[in-house]
């Protein structure tokens, strides 16, 4: 044989091998994707089921889970009291927690917050919880600074960020922030 004709023959060979491995890895993510018992795998990608939090509330009197709110909307918001654009961001969760509690949703039994917050010190926790008027219940903390079980299981390395879920415990959309959260949370609701 020739040089060209191996030239040739390594060349199909090659287009086949990639076509092959090309046609086998859309495959094989496919059905990674899309779990054959129809239930969304658990991550934090948007369509993703949320992973599990539980933490201590702020006087580590009682865990409280993630999962308690299951039927609700839930803004999960990871933050800091030493955050300044956390801070800044606070008065729109606030807002939006006060206009969507009350709201009525199709297909959902209201709106809550889940702040996961990345402080290492409970007392300036408490402080800025009362400072920004964060009037929900669900404020938990294990105090580990960057080390949060919470913010490394969501992958979180800058703050403030947050994940919408809807009522199924399924993200719907990633750190909504100032008029993007409202607009998001407009989509579900039925009145206000």
């Amino acid at each position: 044989m020739n040089i060209r004709t191996i030239m040739s023959k390594m060349q199909v060979i090659t287009i086949a091998a990639v076509a092959l491995l090309a046609a086998y890895g859309f495959s094989a993510r496919t059905s990674d994707e899309a779990p054959q018992s129809g239930k969304a795998k658990v991550g934090t990608a948007i369509g993703d089921k949320a992973p599990e939090l539980a933490f201590l509330n702020p006087d580590s009197t009682k865990v409280l889970k993630l999962s308690e709110l299951k039927g609700k909307y839930v803004l999960i918001d990871f933050w800091a009291s030493w955050c300044r654009p956390c801070r800044m961001e606070n008065p729109n969760v606030v807002a939006a927690y006060q206009k969507y509690t009350k709201a009525k949703f199709a297909d959902a039994k209201g709106f809550e917050v889940y702040s996961v917050s990345l402080d290492r010190s409970r007392d300036q926790w408490k402080q800025a919880i009362a400072q920004d008027n964060l009037v929900w219940k669900y404020h938990v903390s294990d105090l580990k600074f960057w080390q949060s079980q919470g913010a490394q299981l969501y992958g979180v390395s800058s703050i403030p960020m947050s994940f919408l879920v809807n009522p199924e415990g399924v993200i719907i959309a990633k750190n909504l922030r100032g008029m993007a959260l409202h607009q998001e949370l407009d989509k579900h609701v039925k009145s206000l």
